[in-house]
């Protein structure tokens, strides 16, 4: 009798953990928040997303695309242009994350009073 398997992000050895890593990482988080609004080309996201290096963007863009978040379409013109947005999948979860990053926003004076409490009773 073969068990059947039950993703368990509490497990170390769930795949859903690495999925997990890649739309949550501040990286993920932003890039996918950013091509929910529309596609990107590589130069355009890397300035949208502020402060993130060409590195990192590579590598967060090419995790999301492998993980099926997604679509990156490389035109064959010179000079070489390519768009990334997302795929359906992508734009699932990409709406998980954009409202967890508005209910951030609209939460960042509570929780720097919250801050400001914490570090003066520390004093």
């Amino acid at each position: 009798m073969t068990e059947t398997f039950v993703p368990d992000v509490n497990r170390a050895d769930c795949p859903s953990r690495a999925i997990l890593e890649h739309v949550t990482s501040r990286w993920g988080v932003l890039v996918l928040a950013a091509l929910l609004e529309r596609s990107y080309r590589f130069s355009e996201l890397r300035r949208h997303v502020g402060g993130v290096s060409e590195k990192m963007l590579a590598q967060t863009l090419q995790a999301l695309e492998r993980d099926g978040f997604v679509l990156r379409d490389a035109k064959p013109v010179i000079p070489p242009r390519v768009d990334y947005s997302l795929t359906p999948l992508g734009e699932d979860v990409a709406t998980q994350i954009h409202a967890l990053t508005h209910w951030v926003e609209s939460k960042v004076p509570e929780v720097q009073q919250a801050n400001a409490g914490y570090d003066n009773a520390r004093l």
